[in-house]
């Protein structure tokens, strides 16, 4: 091991006052990236996962739901910041419907689920530095969502980004915090204990976490699903779709052969020359949505057998240090999956849910959808889909990737796709108001403009 690299980053670390365990959680995978690891899953190590239970074949006592209930906590994963949209903060900061982010339809789903059930259900957001103060501020004018002493957020861990070419801590003048990245959502097992938010849950009489990510407004608080985790008496439990082909790059299950537990693999861990059964959703048919649950009584008895270190795959990400500057030095990101974790609990179980707990926003693409008629908000501030069928949106990537593009092409609202089947633009278009959009519609590459009350169906404009 390079004593060098290795010691310098864990002196950055302890100088930046990170907690003592998530340095040895780095420096366990440290050890790993140095001796090239790179977490691959060859096909022919797992066997598919083909016979998790359904919840739509799931029967509760309501008596007993109402009393898992009571014992839950929502976290929420709310550390990325949308850089790939061309955000610069918490992407949890987008409008969706009606002038209302992410964040602000997450604590109206959580206070309408309390109203609901008369129970407690704390909302917990884990951010990373660069998402924290601007989350806190919004969540500040919501002055009946605290839960007794429990905070509102917990801080994801730091970590120092290591130069490739010889694993040191990288050094960038220009703007020393892209010398810093957050570790993956893996890193939440480490952050509840060192924050002190995993034994303050115990504390206050909190069996059991529900996790998601801040950009996928499919999870509401949901007491079947709570009932039938405590029923299982299972530590560990992740939520899964049935996959169609435009799931191939979501990550998924299998039964390791070696052993005969659960794992998870996603794109990254899978041989290039493999990718084929990979994406193949007749091999492995249903994908991972990261919504997980935990017992976390369970989960504390696992750190602290562990010492802290989960031990979970290791995911090595090659970036720049400035991600906007591909010259830029390259620079390993040492990260793990959240959901990696189902082959640490002995146990650990999964259930296939309906394709409405997983509506996340990766791309303008998905925005665009959301912000449609496609979907209708509710009393429980869920969206819930007005159509049979959600129709195909492909958005030129030069021309709505980025959030700063994709506006101004809006500027009376996006256009009605509930008789949409798909929409295909190629160009540069400006949408005006009332537009509706039917059958198979295409906008060529030349751009222009979409007049208001359009109607652009099956026949393409160029």
């Amino acid at each position: 091991m390079s004593t060098e690299g290795l010691s310098a980053a864990q002196k950055k670390m302890a100088d930046e006052g990170v907690a003592q365990t998530a340095i040895d959680v780095f420096s366990h995978y440290y050890g790993q990236l140095e001796d090239g690891v790179t977490g691959s899953i060859p096909e022919d190590t797992i066997e598919p996962y083909l016979d998790p239970p359904l919840l739509e074949d799931v029967s509760i006592d309501p008596a007993h739901a109402k009393q898992v209930f009571d014992q839950l906590a929502i976290i929420n994963l709310n550390g990325g910041l949308g850089t790939s949209m061309g955000l610069d903060r918490a992407k949890s900061l987008l409008p969706v419907r009606e002038g209302k982010t992410f964040l602000d339809l997450i604590v109206e789903q959580v206070l309408a689920a309390r109203r609901g059930t008369g129970s407690r259900l704390p909302l917990i957001f884990m951010n990373s530095f660069r998402t924290r103060e601007d989350t806190l501020e919004v969540l500040a004018k919501y002055e009946d969502l605290p839960v007794g002493d429990l905070p509102l957020d917990f801080l994801q861990n730091k970590e120092p980004k290591l130069r490739v070419d010889d694993l040191t801590p990288v050094d960038w003048e220009a703007d020393p915090t892209l010398e810093w990245c957050p570790p993956g959502h893996g890193d939440i097992y480490t952050a509840l204990q060192t924050s002190g938010l995993l034994q303050q849950l115990l504390d206050a009489g909190f069996k059991y976490a529900s996790v998601s990510n801040s950009d996928n407004l499919g999870t509401v608080p949901n007491p079947v699903i709570a009932s039938w985790f405590a029923a299982t008496g299972a530590p560990y439990a992740a939520e899964l779709c049935r996959r169609t082909p435009a799931d191939r790059k979501g990550g998924h299950l299998a039964v390791r052969r070696s052993d005969g537990r659960l794992i998870l693999r996603d794109t990254a861990q899978t041989p290039a020359e493999e990718m084929d059964y990979f994406t193949d959703e007749h091999r492995h048919p249903f994908f991972h949505t990261n919504n997980l649950w935990f017992d976390l009584e369970q989960m504390a008895a696992v750190l602290e057998k562990q010492g802290g270190i989960m031990g979970l795959p290791l995911i090595r990400n090659e970036k720049t240090v400035d991600p906007a500057d591909k010259t830029s030095t390259p620079v390993y990101q040492i990260e793990s999956a959240m959901g990696a974790a189902i082959e640490v609990f002995d146990g650990a179980t999964a259930i296939v849910v309906g394709r409405d707990r997983f509506l996340p926003v990766k791309a303008t693409s998905d925005l665009l959808l959301m912000r449609s008629d496609v979907y209708a908000l509710d009393e429980r501030a869920a969206l819930v889909q007005q159509v049979e069928s959600v129709p195909t949106v492909s958005l030129a990537p030069d021309c709505y990737k980025l959030i700063q593009d994709f506006e101004p092409r809006f500027p009376q609202g996006v256009p009605s796709l509930k008789e949409a089947t798909s929409l295909d633009v190629q160009g540069r278009w400006t949408f005006g108001a009332d537009v509706s959009v039917f059958g198979d519609a295409v906008l060529g590459d030349e751009g222009g403009e979409v007049p208001e009350g359009a109607r652009v169906g099956t026949a393409s404009t160029s």
